[in-house]
């Protein structure tokens, strides 16, 4: 019941969305990766909990993921990007609040692929920035999955890289999302 209340609240709080006859849907587990691509050495890491809503009747979408959740395969790394770069404990959340453009040719009764562009603002470490990203959805046999890669600038969000290891760090991160929704019944 409490995970219930809590989408609901985000898609109320967040979305502005009110309770009507909408499609809303939604995930708790959605997936974000990013990964960092430097001649010494790559940087992968993955966080299986971000939240999502997303309001099929007006394109609105939030997605919203605790930075801390990111799990790289080594420790160090994870130790450092939450102290050093990412600051989690003054920033413990990113956030994405956009629309998608022409939402309405997306038929979520209908199976298909159904590409889309979605423009918002992504805010990391309290810092918002414009993101225009294309996606799709994928409506198969009642099931709906959406997702999405794009890249976002390191330097955008104040992330400082130190000199000793900026070789070690790309200045450019390709982000993938990847989420299942289900349809929020009242």
């Amino acid at each position: 019941m409490m995970k219930y209340l809590l989408i609901l609240g985000m898609a109320v709080t967040l979305l502005g969305i009110e309770l009507k006859a909408q499609d809303i849907y939604f995930s708790r587990e959605g997936r974000i990766s990013f990964f960092s691509e430097a001649p010494l050495e790559d940087i992968e890491a993955h966080n299986n909990r971000g939240s999502t809503v997303y309001n099929a009747s007006t394109g609105e979408m939030e997605f919203s993921v605790l930075i801390r959740g990111f799990i790289f395969e080594k420790s160090l790394m994870q130790e450092h990007f939450n102290e050093n770069f990412m600051e989690s404990h003054l920033h413990p959340r990113a956030n994405f609040v956009g629309k998608i453009r022409d939402h309405e040719k997306i038929d979520f009764t209908t199976d298909g692929e159904y590409p889309f562009v979605v423009e918002g603002e992504m805010e990391i470490r309290s810092i918002k920035q414009p993101v225009v990203a294309e996606g799709k959805f994928v409506i198969k046999e009642g099931g709906i999955m959406g997702e999405s890669v794009f890249e976002l600038t390191v330097a955008d969000f104040d992330i400082t890289i130190p000199a000793v290891v900026r070789d070690n760090i790309a200045r450019v991160v390709e982000v993938r999302v990847r989420a299942n929704y289900s349809k929020l019944e009242r």
